[in-house]
């Protein structure tokens, strides 16, 4: 098999049937069969590789997977069926009560619930560093510490994390470095090579790219996983095949579709941050991005996502959300369509505004997720919703 990205996406498949198709098809089965009592023992006992029951595997999310982990040069994975069912399945599989997490403080609202909510009714706690403060984080690393986790490029302010720097430091204190490579892809960035023991996608933005099926993996060493898929073949997160056949698909255009998205995104990025009534812009390929020569060292492209903030704080946020004509106004991104979100009166309106601040949620940022529509258009109505 080539290791070329693209061919890889396309030419990774299950095996064929009898029949000889050329594209795979679905396995919408719930259970497989055996072939005699002892083909049944061997394979509950794991004597041979088989596909047992789809909680467990099935020829499409083993598609899927096989396919992530040749994009993140990873040993193997498990397919999950949300993003944040991988996020806790991950943690909830290697941690014991009594653990303790490092974790970037600019991470997805759901993930904070777990570390502030849920996690510690199970002893496990969780210390936060700034993301322009990552010279705290050995100070925050405790004996009890087992993992260091961060999201790269952050959600929703745009930050970039040092994947080279967070490695060394796991590497020397001996943590496990899970990273959240959903913005970025495995066409734009591949955490494994900077130190990253696992990596997570929420593979519903886009990896599918259309706004049209949820799931999550994770992947990386493979003593890790087994412990993750033993988890998860006990609790159930399990992807579906239907979503996990999508998915397969998806990929296969992932490279193209990324390079037109980033593509819009730079010139989005280049028109807001000349635009007088937009304060600043965070997009990691604009030079003024404070972690510009990062984003440049560890991301192929910029991706997506564009953050800026509008002069006249949360009034002017919403104003300019009614004013939006062609773009869409949702709380997905990775889509082909353009959406534009005002965090701090919708996603994140229920933290506090210390709370805000401190992960750069200003009262007047606006995340945009600039789809592959004509980018004259994206342009046209970005410009007549900040003009009115």
């Amino acid at each position: 098999m080539s290791k070329n990205f693209e061919t890889q996406a396309i030419r990774t498949q299950t095996e064929r049937t009898q029949f000889s198709e050329h594209s795979t098809p679905l396995y919408l089965t719930s259970s497989f069969v055996f072939d005699d009592a002892e083909d049944m023992r061997a394979s509950f006992a794991e004597e041979k590789e088989k596909n047992l029951y789809s909680r467990f595997s099935n020829p499409n999310t083993t598609e899927f997977v096989n396919k992530i982990v040749a994009m993140e040069g990873a040993e193997t994975g498990y397919a999950f069926a949300t993003g944040m069912a991988a996020v806790f399945s991950t943690f909830a599989a290697l941690l014991n009560a009594g653990d303790h997490i490092v974790s970037s403080r600019s991470v997805f609202g759901s993930t904070h619930s777990l570390f502030t909510k849920y996690f510690p009714k199970w002893n496990i706690e969780t210390s936060y560093f700034k993301v322009n403060e990552v010279e705290n984080i050995e100070k925050l690393i405790q004996p009890n510490t087992k993992i260091l986790y961060a999201e790269t490029p952050t959600n929703p302010a745009v930050d970039v994390l040092d994947l080279a720097l967070l490695g060394s430091i796991a590497k020397k204190h001996n943590l496990l470095l899970v990273i959240d490579n959903c913005f970025a892809t495995p066409y734009l960035q591949n955490p494994i090579q900077f130190g990253a023991d696992l990596v997570i996608h929420s593979a519903t933005k886009l990896i599918d790219g259309q706004g049209r099926v949820l799931g999550g993996v994770t992947v990386g060493k493979a003593d890790l996983i087994k412990e993750i898929y033993l988890f998860s073949r006990n609790t159930g997160p399990a992807m579906s095949p239907f979503n996990a056949w999508v998915l397969s698909k998806s990929l296969e255009t992932l490279s193209l579709r990324v390079e037109k998205h980033c593509e819009n995104a730079l010139k989005v990025a280049q028109f807001l941050e000349e635009h007088p009534r937009v304060n600043f812009v965070k997009y990691p390929f604009l030079k003024s991005h404070p972690q510009y020569e990062i984003a440049k060292k560890q991301m192929r492209l910029g991706g997506n996502i564009v953050a800026f903030e509008i002069k006249g704080g949360i009034e002017a946020g919403r104003t300019f959300l009614n004013n939006i004509k062609m773009c869409s106004l949702s709380a997905n991104l990775g889509d082909t369509r353009t959406i534009v979100t005002h965090p701090a009166s919708t996603t994140h309106s229920k933290l506090s505004e210390e709370d805000r601040l401190e992960v750069g949620i200003t009262d007047g940022l606006v995340r945009c997720s600039i789809g592959l529509e004509n980018v004259e258009d994206i342009l046209t109505d970005l410009k007549q919703a900040l003009n009115n």
